[in-house]
This record gives structure tokens, C-alpha cells and sequence, in this order.
């Protein structure tokens, strides 16, 4: 029998999936449940279990993680009789890795106190692929016994693991974080579309982008799809939108100016309205190709 405490995971889409298979690559017990049936196969098939129900997931837990698209589906599995709050045994730890909204976080962590439940917020950075790599950036939001706890967990999911301070910071954290990646990607697709359009080399010009100080880890992950105008999702325009908008409502909230951050909140407002939602946020690509009249349509 392992020692290692055992995990309940709700949500297992593009980074739930891999995240919770290297918990179990790395000897944790792993139940979990989703909507999707194909999910819970793949699951199973990495050796986890299923559950039929969030509360058969959470019953025996003694840390649950959560990693669904925003503050409803947060609110929606952890609130009512069906939920976590109400089914997760008295000292269990819940981690939310979803990226919502900090006052979610905040309201989320009093109600489970009074559940005797601890909660972590714990966003990541990082995308599929870091998802699969076990390399992403986790920052969290609480105090630091429960992350004490959290953290050999954590440890093998990411390797960037920062305690930002208490609930909501690493939803605020990860909001920045947002705001940063979508100005690089919208950056990145204007100086392709400039690039190919003055008759440039694409790939040699990126390479040597990317060992300058214009290099960041949004261009080397993005690079290929840029070339390739290959936009399958690792994280959807419509999530980025989502978060762009938690990013300037929580910004006007403190009274942060973003000149920047809130015409690019436009221009993937503006993507996902021509109906690119379901594609990978480097499809901003496409927006600056229509703006060029330079198109490449798929």
C-alpha cells in the first residue's frame, strides 16, 4: 500500500488528462471523474480509476484537484449536495488549478473552511505541452502549511512552484500571466505576417529571433504553428478570452492602466467573434492576416 496521499481529480481535458497521468506515473492513486466518457477511458487506461459521480471521486480523498475551464464550473462541482464541499472528508485539501477569477478563489476557500476543508488556488503556465512535459509554472494563492503539503504534488506536475501569497494570488498571478502571453503571441503574429510579406525567410528569421532578446518561451512554443499555420488547441482563443477579461476587470478593480493588454483583449475578442474560438490562441495569426489582407484560410 502507498503512503502517498490519494488524489481525486475533477476535470480531465486538454491539461487535466496529462496532469493527472503524471500523478500516476509517479506512484499517486488517482481517481477521477469528468463528462466525457472517453476521458474516464483514457484514464483508466493510464492506470487511475473512474468515478461515476464528483462525490464517489472526492469521498475518500485526501487531496482533490480541479482543473475545469472557469469560475461557473468551479462554482458548479464544488457547491451543492453533489458537490466537493459536501462529500470531501473534513481535513482534505482541495487544489484548484482552473484559472478563474481571485474573488471565485477567495469565496471558495471561506466556504470550504467552514467544511473543515483546506484550499489552495494553484493556476498553471504553461499549455499542453508543458501539461505533458511536467514542466509547467504553478502559481498559488493560500497559507503555507497547506502549500507545504500540496507541494511533492505540485512537484509532479511543474517545476516552476511559487507560493504568491494568500487565496486569490495565484489566480492574480495568473492573470498577469495572461495578459503577458497574449501580447507576446499578438506580437509574434504581426512580425510573422511582416516577415513573410517583405519576402523574409520565415524559419530562418524566427530562428534567429529566438536566440535574441525578442526570444521567449511564447515564441519557442509557438513557432511551429506560426509556420505551419497548424492551430490545433492546446489552449483555445476561447479560453484566452475568458481570462483576458478576468485580467482587465480585476486591472480596473485596482485602477492598473493596460493601453496595451486591452487592445489585444479586442483583437481575441475580435478572433473568437469570426468564430476561431475553438482554435490555439497563436491563431491571433489569422486576425493580423486579415487586417493585411494576407490570408491563408484552412
Amino acid at each position: 500500500m502507498s503512503n502517498l496521499p490519494k488524489i481525486a481529480w475533477v476535470g480531465l481535458g486538454i491539461m487535466g488528462s496529462p496532469m493527472a497521468e503524471n500523478l500516476i506515473k509517479a506512484g499517486y492513486t488517482v481517481t477521477g471523474y469528468t463528462l466525457e466518457a472517453d476521458k474516464l477511458q483514457r484514464l483508466a487506461a493510464a492506470g487511475g480509476t473512474a468515478a461515476g459521480s464528483i462525490a464517489e471521486a472526492v469521498k475518500d480523498a485526501d487531496i482533490v484537484i480541479t482543473m475545469v475551464p472557469a469560475s461557473p464550473q468551479v462554482e458548479a462541482i464544488a457547491y451543492g449536495p453533489d458537490g466537493i464541499l459536501d462529500n470531501a472528508k473534513r481535513g482534505a485539501l482541495l487544489i484548484d488549478m482552473s484559472s478563474i477569477t481571485p474573488q471565485t478563489s477567495i469565496d471558495l476557500a471561506k466556504a470550504a473552511a467552514d467544511k473543515g476543508i483546506r484550499v489552495l488556488d494553484a493556476p498553471v503556465s504553461g499549455g499542453e505541452a508543458g501539461a505533458i512535459e511536467a514542466v509547467l509554472s504553478i502559481m498559488v494563492g493560500g497559507q503555507q502549511d497547506d502549500f507545504d503539503t500540496a507541494r511533492p504534488v505540485l512537484e509532479a506536475l511543474g517545476k516552476t512552484i511559487v507560493l504568491c501569497g494568500p487565496h486569490g494570488s495565484g489566480q492574480t498571478v495568473k492573470a498577469a500571466n495572461q495578459l503577458i502571453v497574449a501580447i507576446n503571441i499578438q506580437a509574434c503574429a504581426e512580425a510573422v505576417v511582416f516577415l513573410e510579406k517583405s519576402g523574409v525567410d520565415l524559419a530562418a528569421a524566427l530562428d534567429v529571433l529566438g536566440g535574441g532578446l525578442a526570444g521567449s518561451t511564447v515564441l519557442a512554443r509557438k513557432t511551429d504553428n506560426f509556420k505551419n499555420r497548424d492551430f490545433k488547441p492546446g489552449f483555445r482563443i476561447d479560453l484566452h478570452h475568458k481570462d483576458m477579461g478576468i485580467v482587465t476587470d480585476a486591472a480596473r478593480t485596482v485602477g492598473a492602466a493596460l493601453p496595451v493588454g486591452t487592445v489585444v483583449a479586442s483583437l481575441v475578442a475580435s478572433l473568437r467573434a469570426q468564430g476561431d474560438g475553438g482554435l490555439d490562441h497563436s491563431a491571433l495569426l489569422r486576425g493580423v492576416e486579415r487586417l493585411s489582407g494576407h490570408t491563408t484560410e484552412s
